[in-house]
């Protein structure tokens, strides 16, 4: 049977509870996944992701879950796998479908509220860095794309770790607005950072699940699973 393996961050300072929480979400995705093997890993946990490739047979794919491919993507994830060539495919993040799904999901959401998306604002909130700007620019280019899709009133971009700031971007909307976590997994920036900027800003509206959480999401990883083994 083919094997694939769900990488994500965790949170080093606890990497339990993350190592768990990814550990369900695979098993979800191993349900949809039709004649794939799915386990994960986080890079947080220690000795947990050296253990799981290291049962990998030379097929396997590791799929990062993570909304860029930026430096854990590129750099430490596969000097996490030592000499074993296994291949790593693109990060939930950039795939080009994803515009497409979210806001299928987006637009399911505004129907149930009754509202329309010429009336709705949206905040997407992202990470953001301090040191490397690929994050931001795959944030914001994933806000053109889904402009494209979805004529919201408008999109307002804010960042945990870089200007313009998630409480400036959520700082004055109506109660008539939704905000979008662009995280892969729910870890310390979703449950802690984020609610304490939407305080800050005193928004109102609803906010939603991370983009990894979305529904139709965990089918799709399935979907991109599976279609890599067909393809080999």
């Amino acid at each position: 049977m083919p094997h694939a393996l769900i990488v994500a961050h965790g949170q080093p300072s606890d990497p339990e509870p993350a190592e768990a929480a990814l550990a369900a979400y695979a098993a979800d995705v191993d349900t949809l996944c039709e004649g794939v093997d799915v386990k994960s890993a986080t890079l947080a946990a220690p000795g947990v992701l050296e253990r799981r490739v290291a049962a990998l047979p030379d097929d396997a794919v590791i799929y990062p879950l993570f909304m860029a491919k930026g430096w854990f993507v590129t750099s430490a994830l596969p000097k996490r796998l030592a000499d074993r060539n296994i291949r790593i495919l693109d990060p939930l993040g950039v795939e080009p479908s994803l515009p497409g799904l979210v806001s299928e999901t987006l637009t399911g959401i505004l129907a149930g509220h009754g509202w329309s998306p010429q009336d709705t604002e949206l905040v997407l909130a992202a990470h953001g860095s301090g040191r490397s700007r690929n994050p931001s620019a795959v944030a914001r280019e994933f806000a053109v794309e889904l402009r494209k899709k979805i004529a919201f009133k408008a999109i307002h971009t804010g960042f945990v770790e870089e200007p313009p700031y998630i409480a400036e971007a959520a700082a004055n909307l109506s109660s008539q607005a939704l905000c979008l976590p662009f995280f892969a997994c729910a870890g310390g920036h979703v449950l802690e950072d984020l609610p304490e900027a939407l305080s800050e800003a005193r928004f109102s509206g609803r906010v939603l699940p991370v983009v990894g959480e979305l529904p139709l999401i965990k089918q799709h990883i399935a979907l991109v699973l599976a279609s890599t083994f067909k393809e080999a």
